[in-house]
């Protein structure tokens, strides 16, 4: 069944994937971006997919954006929240404004995004709220304080948001995945990679943005309808806990 997504930081690596994905699984899409114009306008012409610029970090900008894309799309069923930032370093080293962005794009961001289309979801009955953590807000990182602290947070959030809603039809989970081929991902210098990141992952080598992609699809499925409160982890073996 065709259904409208909203897909934020959907135009590059995992959300871009991820937008993709729902678009070929028949959902009308609406990828979310922050600032990068020219990404997301040649996002729009690879994908046909509609593109949405607003800061998820500031809760009015939210509330105008999802207001705007259900006028053009209709109302959304499914949330994905996907854009996130990282700004490492060691916590004795870290400034406030490294850890306040981080706080305010990778988990404040849930509450504006999820504010912003949980009264429709309950009136109709039925949604999908669908967030992206990471296996550091699993077992946590060295120089990412702010990070993992956040995406910790996103995994409470989202046990308690599925519980709010499970009897009103609407699944709340969580994908976490480990370490993706990803723009972020391939920023770290090619020693760190080969000799500190892929050794620990038991597969062998880092995750593609497509695996995850089908992860929250099927989280977004009518066949999914039984799972909430999750998280699914993506981390090839890495992380088990």
């Amino acid at each position: 069944m065709s259904r409208v997504a909203i897909v934020t930081g959907g135009t590059r690596g995992i959300g871009r994937a991820v937008s993709e994905a729902m678009k070929e699984a028949g959902h009308d899409v609406a990828a979310t971006y922050a600032g990068n114009d020219e990404a997301a306008e040649a996002f729009k012409k690879d994908t046909g997919i509609s593109v949405y610029k607003f800061d998820v970090a500031d809760f009015a900008a939210c509330t105008d954006g999802v207001a705007g894309i259900e006028a053009d799309l209709g109302p959304a069923d499914i949330l994905v929240n996907n854009a996130g930032i990282s700004r490492d370093a060691m916590l004795h080293k870290m400034t406030a404004e490294q850890w306040k962005a981080v706080i305010d794009t990778n988990l404040n961001s849930l509450f504006n995004m999820t504010r912003a289309v949980i009264e429709g979801m309950r009136e109709r009955g039925f949604g999908r709220i669908i967030s992206i953590g990471s296996i550091n807000g699993q077992k946590g990182q060295v120089g990412q304080c702010n990070y993992s602290a956040a995406k910790a947070g996103l995994i409470g959030f989202t046990k308690a948001v599925a519980l709010e809603n499970a009897f009103k039809g609407i699944t709340v989970n969580a994908v976490a995945p480990g370490y993706i081929d990803t723009e972020m991902v391939r920023a770290m210098s090619e020693e760190a990679l080969n000799t500190k990141i892929i050794p620990q992952i038991p597969v062998g080598r880092l995750g593609e943005p497509d695996e995850v992609a089908r992860c929250v699809v099927f989280l977004a499925s009518e066949d999914a309808g039984f799972i909430t409160g999750s998280t699914l982890s993506a981390n090839g073996g890495q992380y088990m806990a």
